[in-house]
């Protein structure tokens, strides 16, 4: 295991941001947002809210200038792979950045490197072989040069459209769990797991009116996931409200998780695109400054 002190906080826990969305944060500002927008954007986030978080996760593409302006104490998180993937071709498989390798993203500042891959444990033997190999071979890099490797699992299913519905939701905990019990094998060199939270809240009794777990049956997936994993995970927010958000953390808490912390990214910061989009940079800012830092230290609290 690496050292991950550059990603803890003063309680020993990754409180961290992420920001290295692309093409969903152009999705967010509109589509036809310049590069350099985006990159002030990311800059704004970074300049307002990283001195309450343990590190920043950035990208390559739009980022450097946001990884330059993040609070001295903040731990560097960089992207590795391309941002989505080819709709045309099966298994949503993932590729890296072109230009980069995890050599070239150490010497200019990161002290660590973060893989998003999409997984389907169910989905066709050769698709999943591939993506095996794939994760060992940025792993083995990672290891030869001696930074911690973040692996980010999103899980799928091949056959349902939409994950946020409740279709999806009555099989993500098993998607969940067996990908984090796959990729926590020692031949995949992964040093924390980016993961999501085993169950949709949104269908979990007293969170929503359309349910579909008890509180006690989902509170048991989030036991189940703690066990099936011997390196440290952390949850990502997966897009939700700061509110549910917040929520969730209290939830798997109380539930016996043992979570690492979070590298949390729109739950955070998505309200300030509509504020750029409208007004510009100094709206952005205000807006950071007062609802993303309380947003940010509501999070770190449940942590």
């Amino acid at each position: 295991m690496k050292n991950l002190d550059k990603f803890r906080n003063d309680s020993g826990k990754i409180s961290a941001l992420a920001i290295d969305q692309r093409g969903a944060l152009r999705r967010m500002m509109g589509e036809d947002t310049p590069p350099q927008a985006l990159g002030e954007f990311k800059r704004l986030v970074s300049e307002n809210l990283t001195e309450h978080a343990s590190a920043i996760l950035l990208d390559p593409e739009y980022g450097w200038e946001a990884a330059d302006h993040r609070h001295s104490d903040c731990g560097l998180l960089m992207a590795y792979e391309q941002t989505g993937y080819d709709k045309k071709t099966p298994g949503r498989l993932p590729d890296l950045i072109p230009e980069c390798s995890v050599r070239s993203l150490k010497e200019r500042g990161a002290d660590g490197i973060k893989l998003l891959v999409y997984i389907d444990v169910d989905e066709n033997t050769d698709i999943n072989r591939q993506k095996k190999a794939f994760i060992e071979r940025v792993g083995s890099e990672c290891v030869g040069e001696d930074i911690p490797f973040f692996l980010e699992i999103l899980t799928y299913d091949s056959n349902i459209e939409d994950v946020k519905s409740l279709e999806y939701a009555e099989v993500k905990p098993r998607k969940v769990i067996e990908a984090m019990r796959e990729y926590s094998k020692p031949k995949y060199n992964v040093d924390v797991l980016k993961v999501e939270v085993p169950v949709n809240m949104n269908y979990v009794e007293g969170f929503s009116d359309t349910s579909i777990l008890t509180q006690q049956e989902a509170a048991k997936y989030f036991e189940e996931q703690s066990a099936v994993s011997d390196i440290p995970f952390i949850f990502l927010s997966a897009g939700v409200s700061p509110e549910l958000f917040q929520d969730t953390l209290k939830f798997a808490r109380k539930s016996g998780s043992d979570f690492n912390g979070i590298l949390c990214g729109r739950a955070t910061w998505s309200g300030a695109t509509e504020a750029y989009q409208q007004e510009g940079a100094g709206a952005a800012e205000k807006w950071l400054k007062e609802k993303g830092i309380n947003n940010i230290n509501s999070i770190n609290k449940n942590i």
